[in-house]
């Protein structure tokens, strides 16, 4: 059995279980949350990044980040599944890496309200990261948002970034993004672990 440690909300740690359940692979992958603020939770020592999420695979080895860990998914299932062969695997792989970077911006905000005190709080970070959210949904809203036949590594990485902004920042990107809007919902209709791994606020 694998074992993934993550979180639930964690939005790349909902892109490998997505990725997994599309790839038929759910029931080889035992999830056991962790704790990434814990040093004494295990995680430190499985990802000396301390960093969800992180497969532990049956033979003891180790696999992060959640890229690294959907091709070994994906490797697993036959290849060519989720991350296509050829060269619509670099577009797969370009729009994957959007769709992280969009997250990961969204993260740090959240992390500078997290982590500092008010009086501390650097409104230009603030703003330097809600830029990338915002030139990164531009770009999905003008390129990303018809339906595609085939779901890619791609589209799961941008549903589960659409997601992370619905949980952490209350939806307000669906008041200018409507295309988004109709290709997400049109996502979670095809994929029915998005609604299962929905976390809500």
């Amino acid at each position: 059995m694998l074992i993934l440690r993550s979180s639930p909300a964690s939005p790349f740690g909902r892109k490998v279980k997505i990725a997994a359940s599309l790839l038929g692979l759910s029931d080889k992958i035992q999830v056991v949350n962790a704790d990434t603020n814990n040093p004494e939770d295990t995680l430190r020592q499985q990802n000396p990044l301390g960093k969800i999420p992180t497969l532990v695979l049956e033979n003891g080895d180790v696999l992060y980040d959640s890229r690294v860990i959907v091709e070994y998914l994906d490797h697993l299932a036959g290849g060519g599944k989720i991350i296509p062969n050829g060269e619509k695997r670099f577009l797969a792989l370009r729009n994957q890496a959007l769709a992280d970077g969009i997250a990961d911006a969204a993260l740090l905000q959240v992390y500078e309200e997290r982590w500092r005190t008010e009086e501390r709080r650097d409104a230009k970070w603030v703003e330097h990261h809600a830029g990338k959210v915002q030139r990164g949904l531009d770009h999905a809203e003008a390129n990303l948002s018809s339906p595609s036949e085939s779901l890619t590594i791609g589209e799961i990485a941008l549903a589960c970034a659409l997601g992370y902004l619905d949980l952490r920042f209350a939806g307000k990107w669906r008041e200018s993004y409507p295309k988004l809007v109709s290709w997400l919902a049109d996502f979670e209709a095809r994929v029915p672990a998005f609604a299962k791994t929905k976390v809500t606020p």
